[in-house]
């Protein structure tokens, strides 16, 4: 059963939305206070997200830009504003499709199903695995000879980035752009606290292995090598 969130301060939009989609077999969450549904995207991962963008309090844009810190689950916008600058800006904030307001019910389920197809095409992977050490990408897991570690979903994508590309070297900026998806724009201190806190987590499940290392100058590498 396919799991979706709708965000918006219009209680009819939401119960509308409820029912008919409960009626096709996916379990549906409401939520009409943004501040609620940044706090629900931490605990619960959903299949597509629907978001409203004029709300009080934190736009639509606002919560596709934290949710995209630690996500790349497929948001869609509903917006009674049609003009193209509204349009841009929700892709610009990490949105992955846009429908105006008043809309066919009809096209924004093909829309939700096209988009999660295309996430589950993009997202399925095989485990990678490196001696004891595993990691599921589809379960999103990190396990050490059979016990799993506890990352969050920013932690997860960083060791799952660096272990695909083991071997190669990844500067500041490039590793930035490709686990938070945008420019750095002066946050590499917080890129650094990422890595080091991965690290220690990851030091300490695999009985005090190293397998991120930090090269000097130029940024972090994922190492390992098969021994006899």
């Amino acid at each position: 059963m396919k799991r979706l969130l709708f965000v918006d301060d219009d209680a009819d939009f939401l119960e509308s939305n409820r029912l008919y989609f409960s009626r096709r077999d996916y379990e549906v969450f409401c939520c009409d206070v943004p501040k609620k549904a940044v706090s629900l995207l931490e605990s619960t991962r959903f299949d597509c997200i629907i978001l409203d963008i004029d709300m009080p309090d934190m736009n639509g844009f606002e919560i596709c830009q934290k949710l995209r810190k630690s996500s790349g689950t497929p948001v869609i916008f509903l917006s009674g504003f049609s003009d193209t600058e509204n349009r841009i800006a929700s892709f610009r904030s990490g949105g992955d499709d846009f429908l105006a307001k008043p809309y066919d019910i009809l096209e924004l389920e093909l829309r939700i199903l096209a988009r999660i197809r295309k996430n589950e095409d993009v997202f399925f992977l095989e485990p990678l695995q490196f001696g004891k050490l595993t990691i599921d990408p589809d379960r999103r897991i990190i396990a050490y000879d059979g016990k799993e570690g506890d990352f969050s979903a920013l932690q997860f994508d960083i060791v799952f980035f660096l272990a695909q590309n083991s071997g190669k070297v990844f500067s500041y900026e490039q590793l930035y752009d490709q686990v938070w998806k945008e420019p750095m724009m002066k946050s590499r201190h917080n890129l650094q606290v990422a890595v080091a806190t991965v690290r220690q987590k990851l030091s300490a499940l695999c009985g005090g292995e190293q397998y991120i290392r930090t090269v000097s100058r130029k940024g972090y590498c994922f190492v390992w090598e098969e021994k006899e």
